[in-house]
């Protein structure tokens, strides 16, 4: 009984960045409201405002960064992750061969 008014969450999804430019400029065309057009397509609104609010970014409309200027902070971010963790293991390491060396 308690479960009678709780959904199950969404599976996560993905979409194609052809599929996604589709959907912005069904939105942008002003035909239908974003609304509409993610219950059309079974999507969510948030969703759908998130990708016209990049695709503005992409397109200058809007301050913030662009998708590349993301991929390329996600790459860094990794980048540097890993370094420190190889900086770590060498600190570890010549600890280690200095207490082997007394």
């Amino acid at each position: 009984m308690e479960s009678m008014g709780k959904k199950k969450p969404r599976p996560r999804r993905s979409f194609t960045p052809e599929f996604k430019a589709e959907i912005v400029d069904l939105c942008r065309r002003g035909d239908r409201s974003v609304g509409q057009v993610a219950k059309d397509f079974d999507l969510t609104e948030t969703a759908v405002r998130d990708w016209i609010r990049q695709a503005e970014v992409n397109s200058g409309e809007r301050d913030g960064l662009t998708s590349d200027e993301r991929e390329e902070l996600a790459r860094l971010r990794r980048e540097n992750r890993r370094l420190r963790e190889d900086v770590d293991i060498l600190k570890r390491a010549t600890a280690f061969f200095a207490k082997e060396t007394r």
